[in-house]
């Protein structure tokens, strides 16, 4: 591409603290600042680096908590220090991206702004800047776009987009409007919409002009966005800590898709573009070790000290972070993940459950593990 889009900036979401990782994603180290795929870099630093070419260091932003401040800005060294937009507690993504666009648009009213997750995994990134230069034109034109992923298998941890009719947009010659979402479905359903080539699964990703998606979430969150206005307008003044105190505490915890996408795509004004690119949102154990089995599941994989892992005839995945030695025998689709103070034994069919065993330990008052 010939370079940075003029009018364009990146906003990066870093929350959340990818609890089905446990015990390797903490709430003082979530999954975005890992490095899960041996490329050398957090995923943080991987997003960064993705989204450079589109926007320049100058004009990427991220969004995350007060707990991350530091390591973010040690991860992304050439980041704007007005650039990193902190949120004093989790409200979820409608919160996130909707503050990021409130600030962005009192800075430059026509931005067109782009939200991309800090813990996912986009290799083949020119076709990843070419679907997002086609969300930048139907953008321009006024609607919401999102960039859908062309499923690779049935699968039912994710939801779907169905796309409807195509889109015709100068500079968007992929573009389609969308029909509808559809939550995670079971294995029935996920096989249905694997054959079914209208159907993409939806990777979070939004691209539209600020003032277009903060009048969307005036329209159905009256009070949050009324209240993100609010700190907004206070955002570069001396006013803001005392604003954020006394109205971030109150705002409504929901989802963009639900807030914005879902909502916009019943109306027919939310567009997708069909994403050309291997996409992963690393949501656990099993997707990691597909991820880095590099295409041969029959081996096991293995992130850490390989030198202490002994693997015999066995599937799946060990993650070491001690030195212990561990020695896995005779077992398929194995999940081991030994760190200092916890240790994690399941199977990639169940990795989905590691979340409930967070809850377990919250439960417990077993924070220190957390």
């Amino acid at each position: 591409m010939p370079g940075p889009i003029e009018d364009f900036y990146a906003v990066i979401p870093a929350g959340g603290i990818g609890s089905r990782l446990w015990p390797l994603s903490r709430a003082e180290t979530p999954k975005f600042l890992h490095d899960l795929t041996g490329a050398g870099v957090s995923l943080l630093r991987s997003t960064w680096d993705r989204l450079l070419p589109l926007t320049g260091p100058e004009r990427i932003a991220v969004v995350t908590g007060q707990a991350h401040e530091q390591k973010v800005e040690v991860e992304l060294p050439d980041i704007l220090e007005g650039n990193v937009f902190i949120e004093s507690s989790p409200r979820e993504s409608s919160a996130a991206i909707g503050l990021a666009a409130a600030i962005l648009q009192r800075r430059e009213p026509d931005v067109i702004i782009g939200s991309f997750a800090a813990d996912h995994h986009i290799s083949r990134t020119r076709a990843f800047e070419f679907a997002v230069e086609q969300a930048v034109a139907v953008a321009r034109a006024g609607y919401i776009c999102t960039i859908g992923i062309p499923p690779t298998e049935a699968s039912v941890g994710f939801g779907y987009i169905q796309k409807g009719d195509e889109m015709d947009v100068d500079g968007a010659p992929m573009a389609a409007i969308v029909d509808r979402f559809v939550e995670k479905p079971d294995l029935e359903t996920a096989r249905r919409y694997y054959a079914d080539r209208s159907f993409l699964w939806n990777a979070g990703m939004f691209i539209s002009r600020a003032d277009v998606l903060l009048a969307e979430l005036q329209a159905n969150e009256p009070e949050l966005h009324a209240g993100l206005m609010e700190i907004a307008e206070a955002w570069d003044t001396g006013r803001r800590h005392d604003v954020c105190e006394r109205v971030w505490p109150g705002l409504k915890k929901i989802a963009i898709d639900y807030a914005v996408a879902e909502p916009a795509a019943d109306k027919g004004r939310l567009a997708v573009i069909p994403g050309h690119f291997d996409w992963d949102d690393v949501g656990d154990f099993a997707s990691l070790a597909k991820l880095i089995s590099d295409g041969h599941p029959e081996n096991m994989s293995i992130l850490g000290q390989n030198d202490k892992v002994i693997v015999d005839e066995s599937t799946g995945l060990v993650v070491s972070q001690t030195n212990r030695v561990i020695a896995v025998v005779g077992v398929e689709g194995l999940i081991v993940v030994d760190t200092e103070d916890a240790l994690l034994v399941t199977t990639s069919e169940h990795a989905q459950r590691v979340k409930s065993v967070v809850g377990a330990l919250q439960e417990r008052g077993r924070e220190s593990v957390l």
